[in-house]
């Protein structure tokens, strides 16, 4: 199995990233945050992918993550009745492991059913099976207020649409500023 590849970024096919690992080029199905790391890198430069190997009888496919915790999550998400390796890295790739273990505890299943492929029973099933799984967690952030995220969606606006309007916002910021930079963004 593969654990780990370490290359260059050669491009991309479709969702997926190409690494070039001493000139063999692997195809690696990578979270939002792989995307991240490859698009700020320039050609001569390397970098570390944690990679989940799923192999079936009629493909070798391999996912990748930034953290070894992004990879972790996603073999928890892949024990759930429902969820295989495309809708397990979509889950990952909208949010932090830190941020999904925090919806998991507060039973936030609004947050998973608002991923693409994900409906209401699945998104159940996610939250059940992972909180029995996941250790206990601080529910809020660290003075229990929800995420500028959170927060958008609570709004009304879709997990996406705040993803991306939050994507040129300084996350430095109070939750309340971030909100308030988007929201006038959006105006």
């Amino acid at each position: 199995m593969i654990a780990r590849l370490r290359g260059r970024p050669a491009g991309r096919a479709g969702a997926g990233l190409i690494l070039d690992v001493n000139g063999v080029g692997y195809l690696v199905h990578a979270s939002s945050s792989v995307h991240r790391l490859g698009a700020g890198v320039s050609e001569d430069r390397e970098i570390t992918v944690e990679v989940h190997t799923v192999v079936r009888e009629d493909a070798l496919q391999l996912f990748g993550f930034a953290t070894g915790e992004e990879r972790e999550l996603f073999e928890l998400l892949l024990g759930v009745n429902g969820v295989g390796p495309k809708v397990a890295l979509a889950i990952v790739s909208g949010s932090t492991p830190a941020e999904l273990r925090r919806a998991i505890a507060r039973d936030d299943v609004k947050r998973f059913q608002a991923i693409p492929g994900i409906g209401l029973k699945t998104a159940q099933r996610v939250v059940l099976e992972l909180k029995a799984k996941l250790p206990a967690v601080e529910v809020g952030g660290s003075d229990g207020e929800l995420t500028a995220r959170d927060a958008l969606v609570e709004l009304g606006w879709s997990l996406v649409d705040a993803e991306r309007a939050l994507a040129d916002v300084d996350g430095a910021l109070p939750v309340e500023e971030q909100v308030r930079a988007v929201l006038r963004q959006a105006a």
